[in-house]
């Protein structure tokens, strides 16, 4: 393989770049992350703020899903029209990107938080569980709007990987039941017949 990803098989954010090197026909290496409380930069791949994804190359190291993204689009083998989240000029699907991406951050810390101290509850834990679900009751109203408007442009992006990428992990992590929003709900079984989809199910890496 040219290029490793460092990540979790059960992470929203590693699957982001799994499900893009799938659409741009990359293949790739796997490297699981087993402790997420390792305060050691080598156990996530190089990266010295200890977060992941990370993918590595022979040219370097990239860190954060994002500019994986882009660096596996630069190496795609498959031609895909794909839009950025800069590209989205229109209102609502940029806001679509925003609460999609402060709803992953949120449900990273929710369970960070349950890992490191189990049964704790605090001021700042109930912060984040409400802006997460007030986060996908404004998506349930304006995500389709912000997809159609995508579509127009091209055959994917960002948007719908990473929207994709949340809506499942809620449900695989039990933190969110999304049968509360039908239309968020539609997206993601549509979504899910890719065959991007199917190659990068969420499951717990075994060590």
């Amino acid at each position: 393989m040219t290029v490793l990803i460092h990540g979790r098989s059960s992470s929203h954010f590693t699957r982001v770049t799994r499900v893009v090197a799938h659409e741009f026909g990359v293949s790739y290496g796997f490297r699981p992350v087993h402790d997420l409380l390792s305060q050691t930069a080598n156990d996530y791949g190089g990266n010295p703020a200890l977060k992941l994804p990370v993918l590595e190359t022979p040219e370097g190291t990239w860190f954060g899903a994002l500019s994986i993204c882009r660096e596996l689009a630069r190496r795609a083998t498959t031609p895909t029209r794909f839009v950025w989240p800069e590209a989205l000029a229109e209102r609502v699907a940029s806001n679509a990107q925003e609460m999609v991406l402060q709803g992953m951050a949120s449900e990273v810390a929710w369970i960070m938080r349950k890992l490191a101290e189990p049964d704790a509850a605090d001021a700042y834990f109930e912060k984040t569980r409400i802006s997460l679900l007030n986060g996908l009751d404004w998506l349930e109203v304006h995500l389709p709007q912000a997809l159609q408007t995508v579509r127009e442009e091209a055959a994917l992006s960002f948007l719908e990987v990473s929207a994709f990428c949340f809506l499942t992990h809620l449900e695989f992590r039990k933190l969110v039941d999304t049968g509360a929003y039908p239309s968020l709900r539609r997206f993601s079984e549509a979504f899910a017949e890719r065959p991007s989809a199917r190659e990068t199910q969420y499951r717990f890496d075994a060590r």
